[in-house]
């Protein structure tokens, strides 16, 4: 049987495929732009010998592109579990296997993780060749805080759902980078802009692509844009602010507060209560508590 070309070219140019170890190496491949590719993942790809693919027909484009002759096999949530014994076997028999997605990093929203695990549990070698990323695009293109953030990826599609994880989203402490869709993208943004309000953030549709868009602004001010007749084809990146942080009570605010909680309740779950609410240490609040407490109690008839 014919063996596959084992190389690629770049503008006309033919470049050799090293040959590489056997693993499972998972590649990222550009989001948008071809040119986003990195040289070891071309040189990756060109020297595999298999290519594990979300869709075959999205990724022969990039293949041809460059030339690359491996041969494909499709990996996807409907087939994963079947497939992933036959990946794992060629991997242990001596292969060389690159896992990619349709853009952007392996792993990350696709069933990749669940190979990337078996083959670690078989102690199976598993390389990542990092590169093109949509998440990192859409936050560093933002302007927004970067030093803490959570990836949600997508949020429910049904709207009751959707509106429960969001107000659970609502008081992590970080910016947000969720994936949404066209067709939804405009009842995302009215939900987000109902549960958090004028937070800032940052809709990015088509990244790295021609008709790439990066829209700033108040969530509010944003669904009304996308309420209307802005364009909604393509896929989107939402970066949201993080909340904004609550200014810190004075001591004298906080007595007020211990001192209302505990014509209430117990010092114990008045401790609980203004913890909970101010954010401060228990072990400071609970000190003051029974203080407060004493002295309601000596000063009692």
């Amino acid at each position: 049987m014919t063996q596959p070309r084992r190389g690629f070219h770049i503008g006309g140019t033919e470049y050799p495929a090293p040959p590489r170890r056997a693993g499972l190496y998972l590649v990222a491949t550009p989001i948008g732009n071809l040119g986003d590719i990195t040289l070891r993942a071309l040189q990756t790809l060109a020297a595999a010998d298999l290519i594990a693919c979300e869709d075959t027909r999205v990724s022969r484009k990039l293949l041809d592109h460059y030339g690359i002759a491996t041969p494909t096999m499709a990996y996807h949530d409907h087939n994963a579990a079947t497939v992933r014994p036959a990946l794992l076997k060629r991997i242990a028999d001596g292969g060389v296997v690159a896992l990619i997605s349709d853009a952007g990093t392996p792993a990350i929203s696709d069933p990749g993780f669940k190979l990337v695990r078996e083959a670690r549990d078989a102690g199976l070698d598993v390389f990542a060749l990092p590169g093109a990323s949509s998440v990192l695009a859409a936050l560093i293109s933002s302007g927004l805080p970067t030093d803490r953030f959570m990836f949600e990826g997508f949020l429910p599609a049904k709207a009751t759902q959707r509106r429960t994880r969001i107000e659970e989203l609502a008081r992590i402490p970080a910016t947000l980078v969720l994936f949404e869709s066209g067709p939804r993208i405009a009842a995302t943004l009215s939900d987000l802009a109902e549960a958090l309000g004028p937070r800032e953030a940052s809709i990015c549709r088509e990244l790295t692509k021609l008709h790439e868009e990066v829209r700033r602004g108040p969530l509010p001010a944003l669904a009304d844009h996308y309420a209307g007749d802005a364009e909604t084809r393509g896929e989107f990146v939402v970066v949201i602010a993080p909340p904004a942080e609550a200014a810190t009570p004075s001591a004298d605010d906080v007595d007020d507060l211990i001192r209302a909680a505990l014509t209430r309740v117990s010092v114990k779950d008045a401790v609980g209560e203004i913890v909970a609410a101010t954010g401060l240490p228990r072990r400071d609040i609970y000190r003051r508590a029974l203080e407060l407490a004493r002295e309601r109690s000596d000063a009692a008839p």
